[in-house]
């Protein structure tokens, strides 16, 4: 007999969320990406979006996509081993290696997928994959997908974030892996805050390790020539395999790997989340290519990006008294515990012309939900400061935090 005290209907857990605070809902926007969005027939000021250095409605992008339509038509047509791979495809490839300083890459349809696809593709029967416990779903899911029967998938093991002695152990206690697989975010999507790249460098050599590193956040905003974390700690050499997106700073859509031209090869030929997906849009190429034109010419774009996100951590942490966990980049959390909270935070701020995201469980830890802070070369010191007043306005009403 079923339990009659579980929910059984779809409708009945769209309730039970709906009673924990947790039941979400899509909300149109009326207009393009930008520092301030239309929405419900308001003009707010997001601080939502990863749209990090102003690209996704840059001119030259725009540009790029309507000649790159003219030329090349909309869709790709299959995959790309199928007959979805063209001329741009390959180009962007290009672009990317060098950029990365890489043999060779991969583009993929998303970042999401580039995980995937390269976590599954790496690892197989007799390997060891170890992930920090904050690492990206997509990271996760690729490898707890990884290809194979149950007996022939390799041990997935997670340790607790920054937990670097945790790996330590872990390392050890999985020394007969065929392959040891450390797979991390460079720049934490949630708390905002880095992996130490210079202890997992020294852990992957101590113990014959690959490392993945996934620098979606981090491509195009961190580096002296925006390359990532890897390229500010000076630890390029030492990544095996790097991850990124194109849909964050360079405000397109896809994703990529770079690492070694046989590491590539091999995923080409077996990384099903690449196999099987239907080949990003030529202009979508054309848009990063134009993207990575401005990455590369006007490092000012992240110099100013990092410069409000310092400003930010510095008001929220040293003079509202909040707790912005251990941020350190633009991607700036204020942790208010409930779900509750979470969600009447956000609503205020809305109320005062103010756009941010609730973070709730599953995404964040029960106890952590917090609001979500974005920001982005294109938005003014003004912006900065309404946003700041809003915040001390809201959670200084009825002691909220």
């Amino acid at each position: 007999m079923s339990n009659q005290s579980e929910p059984n209907t779809w409708m009945d857990q769209l309730a039970e969320l709906s009673a924990r605070g947790l039941r979400r809902s899509l909300r149109a926007i009326d207009s393009p990406q930008g520092p301030y969005v239309s929405v419900d027939g308001r003009r707010l000021c997001s601080f939502c979006s990863n749209d990090y250095l102003g690209l996704a409605n840059h001119p030259a992008v725009r540009g790029a996509v309507v000649e790159a339509v003219e030329r090349w038509g909309w869709g790709a047509g299959a995959s790309r081993l199928v007959c979805g791979h063209m001329r741009p495809h390959e180009q962007l490839e290009s672009r990317l290696a060098a950029f990365k300083r890489t043999e060779a890459a991969l583009v993929c349809s998303s970042g999401y997928q580039a995980n995937l696809a390269a976590v599954r593709g790496l690892a197989g029967k007799g390997d060891a994959v170890l992930l920090d416990k904050l690492d990206h779903a997509s990271i996760i899911d690729g490898a707890f997908a990884a290809h194979g029967a149950p007996g022939e998938r390799p041990a997935v093991r997670v340790f607790g974030h920054r937990d670097y002695g945790k790996l330590q152990r872990l390392l050890k206690r999985m020394s007969g892996a065929r392959r040891r697989i450390i797979v991390t975010d460079s720049l934490f999507s949630m708390d905002g805050d880095f992996a130490d790249m210079s202890t997992l460098v020294e852990l992957k050599h101590r113990y014959d390790a690959i490392l993945c590193v996934d620098e979606a956040h981090a491509t195009g905003v961190l580096g002296d020539s925006g390359r990532g974390l890897a390229e500010l700690t000076g630890m390029e050499n030492e990544i095996d395999v790097t991850v990124g997106t194109l849909s964050k700073a360079l405000g397109g859509i896809g994703g990529f790997i770079a690492a070694s031209a046989e590491v590539i090869d091999w995923l080409i030929n077996t990384a099903r989340a690449f196999i099987y997906t239907t080949a990003l849009p030529a202009a979508a190429c054309a848009a990063a290519m134009a993207a990575l034109d401005i990455v590369e010419g006007e490092p000012e774009r992240r110099q100013r990006l990092l410069a409000l996100a310092d400003r930010l951590r510095t008001e929220l942490r040293d003079h509202l008294g909040l707790d912005i966990a251990g941020s350190c980049s633009q991607i700036v959390p204020i942790i208010v515990g409930s779900t509750e909270r979470a969600v009447e935070l956000a609503r205020r701020l809305e109320a005062a012309g103010i756009l941010v995201a609730a973070i709730r469980p599953p995404t964040v830890p029960m106890g952590k939900a917090r609001i979500r802070i974005s920001l982005s070369a294109a938005h003014e010191q003004s912006d900065l400061d309404r946003l700041l007043a809003g915040i001390a306005l809201a959670t200084g009403s009825q002691a909220m935090i």
